[in-house]
């Protein structure tokens, strides 16, 4: 199961839906959820800033997970976007089998129905 990555994302969250879009569609992940808003509170530019944000969590595989960063940071509006990815050490097999086959790209996907 260690193959499988989930990947924290914040986004500002007028941006996360399409963000989150761009992920699936290019078979970055199988998918990504969205905690719609949270209050993000951190230190830059010598300061503490507060920031209303949402976060992406996609779950894709080790294979993808560079690729992913790599897309992220190209698409992302932040110039250092928080992209945060952990192992996956247990669940639902067929849900990782359908999360393998869909980040993988394959278009013969299991159907998650």
């Amino acid at each position: 199961m260690s193959e499988l990555r989930v990947v924290l994302i914040t986004a500002r969250t007028n941006e996360a839906e399409e963000l989150a879009a761009k992920i699936v569609e290019a078979r970055m992940a199988a998918c990504v959820n969205i905690v719609p808003s949270m209050t993000s509170i951190y230190w830059l530019n010598n300061k503490v800033q507060r920031a209303e944000e949402s976060l992406l969590v996609a779950k894709s595989t080790t294979d993808r997970v560079q690729a992913l960063i790599d897309f992220v940071e190209d698409e992302h509006s932040y110039a250092l976007p928080e992209i945060i990815a952990m192992p996956v050490s247990e669940g639902l097999s067929g849900y990782f089998d359908w999360v393998r086959k869909e980040a993988s790209g394959d278009p013969s996907s299991l159907s998650m129905e």
